[in-house]
């Protein structure tokens, strides 16, 4: 199939890692221009070499605690290089812990990172879409959307009010050839996930390997699902074929999700 992404620019943000960084990839693969956005430079760079060619990709280096920042950034590189008519809204999730044991400071950071940040970037590129009459926001986001994960209190909370922002401003933009659409990536062996084991089995008092041999049997699959998997989705979300698709919450999670 073809996607019809060629020369189509992304922006792809936590892209030096996991999910992010196989969107990228997967996305430069399909000959869309990307432009990876992180706080860390040389994983910027290193990432940049990985991405296949040719294409114009590059790399915006900005903080996600730091909205302001991160929205003088991307402007920046709109008005002296170009719009985008993808953006993939991908940070990494706030810390484990019960809900009632957490700090109002880990609320406002997580809110900071995943409703503000998705915000800026989205009213920086809608202006741009609206006039290529195409574009596709789309938000990695988490199974929780749908069913909260014990442990994880803040990310539930926080999850579920990017579901609710991106529904919004799904009505509002599709009239002009726009999506917004959220993927929810279950058990994914990242980074992130290694350290949801490590915290689980530490709590249990067992081994890592035995903690998450444990996890995959909670999945019909009874496997981890590797990041060009959920990164496939993503980017068929973000192509033409996608184009009636708009304002969902799609579960890349081999069937663990129970409801509907």
């Amino acid at each position: 199939m073809d996607l019809k992404i060629k020369n189509k620019n992304a922006l792809v943000c936590g892209s030096t890692q996991g999910i992010g960084k196989a969107t990228a990839i997967v996305l430069a693969q399909e000959g869309a221009n990307v432009t990876l956005v992180a706080r860390n430079r040389e994983k910027l760079k290193a990432a940049l070499e990985e991405l296949p060619q040719p294409g114009n990709h590059s790399y915006i280096v900005a903080d996600f605690t730091n909205p302001r920042d991160l929205q003088e950034q991307v402007i920046k590189f709109i008005e002296n290089n170009h719009g985008f008519h993808i953006v993939i809204n991908n940070t990494g999730g706030p810390r484990s812990g019960a809900i009632l044991t957490a700090s109002l400071e880990e609320f406002e950071n997580a809110f900071t990172m995943h409703i503000k940040c998705n915000h800026v970037l989205a009213q920086a590129a809608i202006p741009f879409m609206k006039s290529e009459g195409f574009g596709r926001i789309i938000n990695v986001v988490s199974t929780s959307v749908k069913e909260p994960i014990p442990g994880l209190g803040v990310s539930n909370t926080i999850r579920g009010a990017v579901g609710n922002w991106s529904k919004t401003l799904s009505d509002e933009v599709a009239e002009y050839g726009i999506t917004v659409n959220n993927v929810l990536p279950g058990f994914t062996d990242t980074e992130r996930l290694a350290e949801i084991v490590k915290i689980k089995a530490k709590a249990e008092d067992v081994t890592e390997e035995n903690m998450a041999e444990t996890m995959k049997t909670y999945t019909p699959a009874k496997r981890f699902a590797q990041p060009e998997e959920t990164a496939s989705v993503i980017t068929f979300l973000a192509s033409e074929a996608a184009a009636y698709v708009n304002g969902v919450n799609i579960p890349v999670d081999g069937g663990r999700t129970k409801s509907l």
